[in-house]
């Protein structure tokens, strides 16, 4: 990989989840957030990292960077766009599944690709660029080939991309529009991410085998297929291994789950490990986020994850 630093891209909001029966806790989170927190928690300390992204210039974006500085991830060349301010959503739970209330039609975030100097500048000298589905989702149709196109550049720099498909069909026009989208997208990746279920809902496939060739005919070289609690199927370099996941008999909040996987496995990657083992580190901290509340697991329980899955492979 050239260049020593990671940008994830996407959309930072404001999470609202539940701490009591009339009392909320604020937070921040998101796809793309989600996973650069794990990687951030699991990778060296002098490993520059930033959240690429556009902000507002209100209170709540003012604490927002200051969450992410004070974590170790800064913001690059992100625009702070004067009058806007961030995505909210809301977390109810039935049981350990969440569902989610969204206000974010007019978030900054949207306008992370309106300058594509800033957005190159973001992503210079990086070993590692990682975006989603939802990335492209949030985008209006210029602003999204604006973005691939940073991300070719990037990736003829040498960067590693990779990427999630992570289909969410409420921020899509069209069902034809989210695969004309990923299709390019896949069209630029070293790394391929998806969710099963979120492959059976945009292309209606029947197996994790179906998903991976797709993902493979495009042209992507490492591909890890999630299937939440069940096995993952792990494709690289002409091996195929179907790895099962680490069973939670009661897990205590979904929220965040294939996020910090994703963000385990990349680190792992980052740090050398083969992509079978990868998984198996993914699986532990997967395993781990699901039993505490909220998209973001604190740091020690990702890493003690982490770490104790280095002895089990």
């Amino acid at each position: 990989m050239s260049g020593t630093g990671v940008a994830s891209i996407g959309e930072c909001m404001l999470e609202l989840s539940g701490a009591g029966e009339e009392t909320w806790r604020m937070g921040f989170a998101g796809d793309t957030f989600n996973t650069l927190w794990a990687i951030r928690a699991l990778s060296e300390e002098a490993q520059p990292t930033d959240y690429v992204s556009a902000f507002g210039d209100d209170p709540f974006s003012d604490r927002q960077i200051a969450f992410l500085r004070d974590h170790g991830i800064g913001i690059a060349s992100s625009p702070v766009i004067p009058g806007a301010r961030p995505g909210l959503y809301a977390i109810t739970l039935d049981g350990a599944e969440r569902s989610f209330t969204y206000w974010r039609s007019d978030a900054a975030a949207r306008r992370l690709a309106d300058d594509p100097d800033a957005l190159a500048a973001s992503l210079e000298e990086r070993a590692l660029i990682y975006f989603s589905g939802i990335t492209l989702a949030i985008l209006q149709e210029d602003d999204r080939g604006r973005l691939l196109a940073a991300v070719a550049a990037a990736r003829r720099d040498g960067a590693k991309i990779a990427f999630d498909p992570n289909y969410r069909p409420r921020l899509w026009g069209s069902v034809d529009a989210a695969r004309q989208a990923v299709a390019e997208a896949l069209t630029h990746c070293d790394i391929a991410l998806p969710t099963f279920p979120d492959e059976q809902a945009l292309y209606g496939d029947v197996t994790l085998e179906e998903s991976a060739e797709r993902i493979r005919k495009a042209g992507v070289a490492e591909i890890v297929v999630k299937n939440g609690s069940e096995p993952v199927l792990s494709v690289w370099a002409g091996a195929v291994d179907t790895i099962d996941a680490v069973h939670v008999p009661n897990p205590v909040d979904t929220t965040g789950a294939g996020d910090s996987f994703n963000g385990a496995y990349l680190a792992a990657r980052l740090a050398g490990d083969a992509p079978a083992e990868a998984v198996r580190r993914a699986h532990r901290v997967a395993a781990a986020v699901v039993q505490v509340r909220g998209a973001l697991a604190p740091v020690a329980v990702l890493r003690e994850a982490f770490g104790a899955a280095l002895t089990a492979v």
